[in-house]
């Protein structure tokens, strides 16, 4: 998984850093989102080794411990709410080049588009601010073995809502607003063909839209489905004592974060130009090699 990940992430960087790619803010939403998604999976083999070994009473340093449970949870959370709000981002605005037609200007896209990377980043960090706050670290021993979690306390009931709700926002409004977007882009592109196409119903050319947006739609009933994965692991509270429900819950808690790892996937693959530009840079890789030789 960490693998593809990676090969997921360095694929896309290279395909997005072609200028070709970023004639809209779409592609820079994309070029920052493979990034993101670069550094999302560093964090979480960090993540999965420092869980891994301190349950193996490997790791033992709880200064260490006490280190990655404030900062580490916060930043993988940060990094996969700011990489859902730049997917976010290019679904509103495929939606609203749909809606403008010819007068959607490229370069006003472009540089709203970093103004809206800035702001969201921004956002994005205040609303995981309390997180870190809340985090300690519990000793749960047994008869046969102890084990250190890292859990959040809420102080008051008003943070611990407040918490709840900007969980619920983070998690799943993000892919709601994808799927609205792409069922608008359908819909409005079928409209449009009908109106210049009398002779087809409008029907066909919906059908026709379906069968072109067809891995964009299942994406994002897919992501809508692991949102929901992660929305009720966010809520889950308690420690599993169960070595078959603790695999269980880490296999879970790690396919949730698959959205943030398949940009290549759901957005290059496709797309005429963005592959095209793949397959460019793969050229150009190929042959500087052979140069090398």
């Amino acid at each position: 998984m960490f693998i593809l990940g990676l090969i997921n992430g360095i694929m896309s960087i290279l395909t997005f850093h072609m200028k070709k790619t970023r004639d809209v803010g779409c592609g820079y939403y994309l070029l920052v989102s493979s990034w993101i998604s670069i550094c999302l999976i560093i964090m979480l083999i960090i993540k999965f080794w420092q869980l891994l070994l301190t349950q193996m009473v490997i790791l033992t340093n709880r200064s260490f411990i006490n280190v990655n449970c404030i900062l580490l949870d916060m930043i993988i959370k940060i990094l996969i709410a700011f990489n859902d709000w730049l997917d976010t981002c290019v679904s509103i605005e495929r939606a609203m080049n749909v809606s403008k037609g010819v007068k959607f200007n490229k370069n006003k896209s472009k540089q709203i588009s970093k103004w809206v990377v800035l702001s969201i980043l921004t956002v994005t960090i205040l609303t995981h601010l309390h997180d870190p706050i809340h985090r300690q670290l519990i000793d749960d021993i047994d008869i046969d073995e102890k084990r250190i979690w890292c859990l959040v306390q809420y102080s008051s009931s008003s943070i611990s809502t407040w918490n709840s709700f900007i969980t619920f926002v983070h998690f799943l409004m993000p892919f709601l607003i994808n799927l609205l977007s792409i069922i608008f882009i359908i819909i409005s592109i079928a409209r449009s063909r009908s109106n210049l196409q009398t002779r087809l119903p409008f029907i066909d050319h919906l059908r026709s839209q379906l069968k072109q947006q067809k891995s964009h739609l299942i994406a994002s009933c897919v992501f809508i489905s692991i949102a929901l994965i992660r929305l009720f692991l966010s809520f889950t509270s308690g420690c599993m004592k169960s070595p078959n429900n603790s695999w269980l819950f880490l296999i879970a808690y790690f396919i949730s974060f698959l959205p943030s790892m398949m940009t290549f996937i759901v957005y290059i693959l496709p797309s005429k130009v963005y592959k095209k530009e793949f397959n460019t840079v793969v050229d150009r890789t190929v042959q500087r090699f052979r140069t090398v030789a």
